[in-house]
């Protein structure tokens, strides 16, 4: 694709700004010579050094995993994964600040600590044991304190308990563990950002507590304090640590993505509490001006059942051990079962022990880190703290579906999937998931039956509700005598060609998880919550990409500067329906396209040149078809695609997916008539609403009643 620009072109630079955020917050190693000569002081610093030696700067969990963490009844998964890449960018070492009072504080902890019995409960100030559980109501006010400052605020949790909460924010651990979402975060690492909006279930954030019981956690935790918050404060905060205390950093958040989002008048209370959590909600706490508000525990957060626990354990243990290759774990379930969350758990809890995670994106419609409408195969290196549309990304493999589910061309569907998985190296070793639709009925459970029969599946997770799993169990023994789409039993004859490098097992683990949290089956009916809504954000926060890094105003549609793209450089195709040639342009005009690469050379004589058949290719990205000059022989695209990458494109695909309403009924500064707005059509014309066509259905028109 040739492509011309006359402003400066920005690449990727969401990125670039996590990174910069993550590396701005590890902390430097202990200087001697900012601190004073108490011999308090003087002894931690010879201890610290000692341990710095004895410890990697590069480092992961210190203690074997524990089973995944289930509120208060479950115990954690064992794992003696070999620590091959972390996420900590920093050592555990702490910067002290030259401060005059430093004695005064150990004189107050001197007082605190005769107040102490030997199982590390106060007493003087009517303090009772630290209790395990929610965090909430007057408990905040004594664990928590934030300095106005700094605008952060700095959290003491006691083993086992939680927080559980919406909003958005950054959580740097400063001294002990805590898990979110199936991931453990440990001082020295970089700080996280953690996103709980209205859409999906509220973030509960789970102290571990300490994984060196040898070290002193008191004095360590108090020159922690030190830093981060003024000497009253501390004083507040040092009656609240005991053994195995973990102290947090929690500090607002704004990205290109939250500013993005946030402009607009239906998202702009995205990251507040739902109306039916309002009841719930704690407000009057340190924490709210950050961003942050507490849930009392009325609001559940994340409820995990035996079996779901159960499942988990069994598939991280399958991948620290022995296995013959590498894990291939296939999900699959009915529709609102927690399918995503189950998967998202799983990626962070593998995260804790292996360097990455490789996943086969097989839903169309709730896709994880693309637009809906992508079958992709991606490579996952960071938690995922948030729903699918916090963390878009590019992935390695990405082809463009065009429709938000398969039904109208399941061929279509197979062959994607199997071109997605001959890119992937037979030599690559890391843990597989491959995530799949909510279709379990008719043609639905055919494709399942043909997934499990394509890919070397290792391990099936079939989840259900109210004791069943709303279709056949899909043992072993039922995949020998079931009936695919492509594949029959016994011969499959369909797969030959495909299975010559990738031999699937001749048996696999069938694991089956009964989901027991509220409103399970149903779909959300509040705010934010329906499936389109929830794929609208995943496109806005794609789009979001081509805001500025740098704060300030939003701009809209009409502001941003496109690219050229000769007609005769990129061809275009249409994947989901049948378009005239004459009527092509006029469909993608103002439309979402895939940006793709064909394998063979675009040449045109002048004018556009059409598909008249959607190609299996690669697909790099999406862009913003926003206007065609046919007197110039130009398309103008606006995408966040980098420049480099967009060279390589000469094809434009359009599908069903289309843009968001809002994204062209909100454009502020615009004057006259708003392009692709209008308010003069009518809906009773035959042929201008939306058609769907029910296949397999025969209407009685078609069978002679």
């Amino acid at each position: 694709m040739k492509v011309n620009k006359a402003a400066q072109v920005k690449g990727h630079t969401k990125s670039l700004k996590w990174k910069d955020a993550r590396g701005k917050r590890c902390r430097p190693p202990i200087n001697s010579s900012d601190l004073n000569s108490s011999p308090v002081v003087v002894q931690m610093i010879k201890e610290h050094k000692a341990a710095v030696k004895k410890k990697p700067t590069v480092k992961r969990l210190k203690k074997k995993s524990k089973s995944v963490f289930v509120s208060k009844k479950s115990t954690p998964t064992q794992s003696g994964f070999k620590k091959s890449y972390t996420h900590a960018n920093g050592s555990s070492a702490v910067t002290m600040d030259n401060e005059s009072d430093e004695s005064q504080d150990s004189q107050a902890w001197k007082a605190y600590a005769q107040s102490i019995h030997k199982n590390g409960v106060e007493t003087s100030d009517g303090m009772g044991p630290a209790r395990s559980g929610r965090l909430e109501g007057d408990a905040l006010h004594y664990c928590a304190e934030r300095d106005d400052q700094q605008n952060h605020a700095v959290l003491v949790m006691q083993n086992d308990q939680n927080l559980c909460f919406r909003g958005k924010c950054f959580l740097t651990c400063l001294y002990g563990r805590v898990e979110v979402m199936g991931f453990t975060i440990e001082e020295g690492q970089q700080s996280y950002p953690l996103f709980s909006p209205a859409s999906h279930c509220p973030l509960t954030i789970t102290a571990l507590g300490s994984a060196d019981d040898s070290r002193d956690e008191r004095m360590e935790a108090t020159t922690i304090l030190r830093k981060y918050l003024s000497r009253p404060s501390r004083k507040k905060l040092l009656r609240s640590i005991r053994l195995n205390s973990s102290v947090i950093l929690l500090e607002p958040m704004e990205t290109p993505l939250t500013r993005f989002l946030s402009s607009l008048t239906d998202l702009n209370e995205l990251f507040s509490p739902p109306r039916n959590e309002l009841m719930s909600a704690v407000l009057d706490t340190p924490l709210n001006g950050l961003g942050m508000i507490p849930l009392a525990k009325a609001i559940e957060g994340l409820a995990m059942s035996k079996s779901y626990t159960e499942a988990l354990n069994t598939v991280i243990s399958a991948c620290r051990g022995d296995m013959d290759g590498c894990a291939v774990i296939l999900v699959c379930g009915s529709k609102n079962v927690g399918k995503s969350t189950f998967i998202r758990i799983l990626i962070n809890t593998l995260l804790n022990h292996t360097s990455g995670v490789d996943y086969l994106e097989g839903d169309l419609g709730q896709t994880e880190f693309t637009p809906a409408g992508c079958l992709s195969m991606s490579a996952v290196r960071e938690p995922l703290l948030g729903p699918p549309f916090t963390h878009q990304c590019t992935p390695e493999h990405m082809i463009y579906y065009g429709q938000s589910s398969c039904e109208s061309d399941l061929d279509r569907y197979l062959e994607s999937l199997k071109s997605l998985w001959r890119q992937r190296s037979e030599s690559r070793d890391t843990p597989i998931i491959i995530n799949t639709m909510g279709w379990v009925k008719g043609f639905g459970f055919q494709l399942l039956v043909d997934m499990i029969r394509l890919f070397p599946v290792s391990h099936v997770v079939q989840l259900g509700h109210g004791g069943s799993t709303q279709c056949p169990l899909l043992t072993p023994e039922f995949l020998r005598t079931a009936h695919g789409c492509q594949t029959h039993p016994p011969a499959q004859t369909a797969l030959e060609e495909f299975t010559e490098s990738h031999s699937p097992p001749r048996s696999y683990v069938h694991l089956i998880v009964q989901s027991e949290f509220q409103g399970v089956g149903r779909q959300g009916t509040a705010k934010h919550q329906r499936t389109n809504e929830r794929r609208e954000l995943s496109l806005l926060a794609y789009l979001s990409q081509l805001q500025s890094p740098y704060p300030g105003p939003v701009r809209p549609l009409h502001c941003l500067t496109p690219y050229q793209v000769p007609h005769s450089a990129v061809a275009v195709g249409v994947t989901h329906c049948e378009v005239a040639p004459n009527h092509m342009l006029y469909a993608a005009n103002g439309n979402l396209v895939g940006l793709c690469c064909l394998g063979e050379k675009v040449a045109g004589r002048g004018g556009p040149v059409l598909l008249s058949k959607a190609p299996i290719c690669p697909c790099v990205g999406f862009g913003v078809l926003r206007g065609i000059d046919m007197a110039r022989g130009l398309y103008f695209l606006l995408t966040p695609v980098n420049p480099t990458v967009l060279r390589k494109v000469n094809c434009l695909l359009l599908g069903a997916i289309s843009l968001p309403s809002c994204l062209v009924t909100t454009q502020p500064g615009f004057e006259g008539e708003m392009p692709y707005v209008t308010t003069d059509y009518s809906f009773d014309l035959t042929g201008a609403g939306k058609l769907r066509v029910f296949k397999g259905l025969m209407r009685p028109s078609q069978i002679g009643m």
